[in-house]
């Protein structure tokens, strides 16, 4: 009996498929860009700007490594994705990337100085950068456009759940297409990030200090995003069945959370678990959070405001996959895991790093491995082809031929 991606999808993240292998990965631009150097077909590279096709390749590229997958409601201007797939772009100047948050109508990019190989500008978030022409490793970002009260009530008129640009020209359309799509994909919705987005407005070091020097402001900046990811939910779960919901958090570094553990209860604990109760009352009991850096602290405080799926567990950063779901059983989804670092080293470091989690994670369920974020361009193309069919050794798979 064939089972759907989607029937597939839902059954690992509840622990009914043990075993099954259900994996993708994004990549850097850069890396696709050499591995065509290195004997990859050039199919692999991007043909398009939206966020799964600049980081993830072509379609190509997820037929080549049978990669699995869900579909993202990008054309909701809702959370990271919504946002990044949207970015205004600036005419003459391949500059659309680096906007994160569902500010609508966009701020106006604009170019403040521009040379042969650095382009300064103010991009759809309002935020100041500094490029390198030539590269997507992150800009230097020189301003924000949140400074005090004044300036985010000029934001705040950004984040109108009901301005018509937020939503396809054609809802009922739309949500047909979407809804025929969802009979066989897993359908995502971004449901935004109470530290994610305050940061891009107001800037990583600046927003450390209001949540001290003002902390009113940081409520106010959370009651919107809850009231606009709230509206957003109410009218997509109407007209489209949704399988996962995504936070886009980043709220962790290497050594533990940005913020302390008591702050993430008492300014993000409770809107999250608005937002879970609405999205579990409409049936969407899988809630996925993607941070970075060392979550350690933070997992019991997820876990008990509604969110079950965690990614990418960054190895370099002391995140433990068997330790955690030995620890957290059933209750915690796990992504991500794979250490890109041993993709770098070479097949004997490899070989160490799946061997020593895959089998186990797999057997256990509730797993989705990738590579602990997008795969760096000074991982070879060997070695990651390497990967994919040991993965798929792990799984009981027959190999890919890559060449």
């Amino acid at each position: 009996m064939n089972i759907s991606p989607k029937e597939r999808f839902l059954d690992i993240c509840h622990f009914k498929r043990r075993g099954d292998l259900f994996m993708s990965d994004l990549f850097w631009p850069e890396t696709l860009e050499e591995w065509v150097k290195q004997g990859a077909p050039k199919e692999i590279l991007h043909d398009a700007h939206a966020f799964r096709e600049l980081l993830g390749g072509s379609p190509f590229t997820r037929d080549y490594f049978q990669f699995d997958d869900w579909h993202e409601l990008t054309e909701v201007i809702s959370g990271v994705v919504g946002a990044i797939a949207h970015q205004p772009s600036i005419p003459g100047y391949g500059i659309t990337r680096w906007r994160r948050t569902p500010v609508v109508p966009a701020y106006e990019p604009r170019i403040i100085s521009d040379d042969e190989h650095i382009v300064t500008y103010t991009n759809g978030d309002g935020q100041t950068l500094r490029i390198f022409k030539d590269s997507t490793t992150m800009p230097m970002y020189l301003d924000w456009p949140v400074k005090d009260r004044a300036s985010w009530n000029e934001c705040k008129k950004r984040l109108d759940p009901n301005i018509s640009e937020r939503w396809p020209a054609d809802w009922n359309a739309y949500a047909r297409e979407m809804n025929k799509l969802g009979e066989e994909t897993p359908m995502a919705l971004e449901v935004g990030g109470f530290y994610f987005s305050p940061r891009e407005w107001v800037g990583s070091e600046r927003i450390l200090y209001m949540f001290y020097d003002d902390p009113a402001l940081i409520e106010d900046m959370m009651e919107q995003i809850l009231y606009l990811e709230t509206e957003v939910i109410k009218r997509v779960v109407k007209d489209i069945r949704i399988d996962l919901a995504i936070y886009s958090e980043d709220v962790c570094y290497k050594a533990g959370p940005l913020i302390s553990p008591d702050m993430v209860r008492k300014f993000m604990v409770p809107r999250y678990k608005k937002i879970n109760d609405l999205l579990r009352s409409n049936g969407v009991d899988v809630i996925y959070l993607d941070s970075d850096g060392n979550l350690n602290e933070l997992i019991p405080l997820w876990l008990e405001a509604g969110i079950n799926f965690i990614w990418p567990f960054e190895v370099a950063a002391g995140n433990d996959a068997v330790a955690l779901r030995k620890k957290y059983g059933k209750d915690l989804i796990i992504g991500g895991t794979i250490d890109k670092r041993a993709l770098i080293k070479g097949k004997e470091a490899i070989r160490e790093e799946v061997m020593s989690k895959v089998p186990f994670l797999l057997e256990q369920g509730g797993y989705f491995p990738s590579v602990d974020h997008l795969v760096p361009p000074d991982v070879t193309f060997e070695n990651y082809c390497y990967y994919i069919n040991l993965m798929r050794e792990v799984a009981g798979l027959e190999k890919l031929s890559f060449y």
